[in-house]
């Protein structure tokens, strides 16, 4: 009797780890499409600030600031620029970020240089100077924090101050405002002191926004050579 007891036992916790197992495939089946789904709705927003800044004729910073201004001087089409511009961050990220960030990236770069070639199609704004930028700013840095919250990025400085925080803890609005900056007034020949103003504010405004959320997306990394704890007091 005991043992048929044991039997039944043993088939009971048998099928509730199988019915466990199929709940949690089942839940990350429907959590993919909706992870996709916040990234596309990141670049939507991050593409809207960018199309607002470049009514304006400012920049913002990042490879997408950098590829914008290049648009500027060499009068090609954005989406090309910032496509080519993030190849070698797409390299450094496969490295030191793994293989799952370096592909939403490259899907998250891709689907923003879709939006970036409908542009043309976007009602026309006109809105003061510090308008667009403080606004332009806001939607791009809420789109970052989406995309940042899937696992995902920009490329560029983003890969770099997602890495930074992860490895060592820093602020990644603070890198982000940093190389912004540099990029800025790298620009500023192309927009003009006025403008190349707006857009450091604009990106102060973004790199502002993701410091204020950036707990919402800290997973630290591992560091290299670190003993598990387990094994530290064997």
């Amino acid at each position: 009797m005991k043992k048929q007891d044991d039997v039944n036992l043993s088939a009971h916790i048998v099928h509730c780890e199988r019915v466990s197992t199929w709940i949690l495939t089942w839940r990350g089946a429907i959590r993919l499409p909706q992870k996709y789904l916040k990234i596309i709705l990141g670049c939507f927003l991050a593409s809207i600030g960018l199309y607002m800044l470049k009514s304006a004729e400012l920049v913002t910073g990042g490879t997408a600031g950098l590829s914008l201004g290049l648009s500027y001087l060499m009068s090609m089409p954005f989406g090309i620029v910032f496509f080519i511009i993030n190849i070698p961050f797409y390299i450094f990220s496969f490295i030191n970020m793994g293989w799952r960030f370096t592909v939403t990236t490259i899907l998250s770069v891709s689907i923003l240089t879709l939006f970036s070639f409908l542009h043309p199609f976007y009602p026309a704004i006109e809105l003061p100077g510090i308008v667009s930028a403080v606004a332009g700013g806001l939607i791009i840095g809420f789109g970052l924090i989406i995309l940042f919250a899937n696992q995902a990025s920009l490329g560029g400085a983003n890969i770099l101050a997602l890495f930074l925080q992860k490895r060592f803890g820093t602020n990644p609005g603070t890198i982000n405002f940093i190389f912004d900056f540099c990029v800025v007034m790298v620009s500023l020949y192309s927009v003009g002191l006025i403008k190349g103003i707006y857009s450091i504010v604009s990106i102060a405004v973004t790199s502002f926004v993701i410091s204020y959320f950036k707990e919402k997306f800290a997973k630290p990394l591992p560091k290299p050579n670190a003993v598990p704890v387990a094994q530290a007091a064997e």
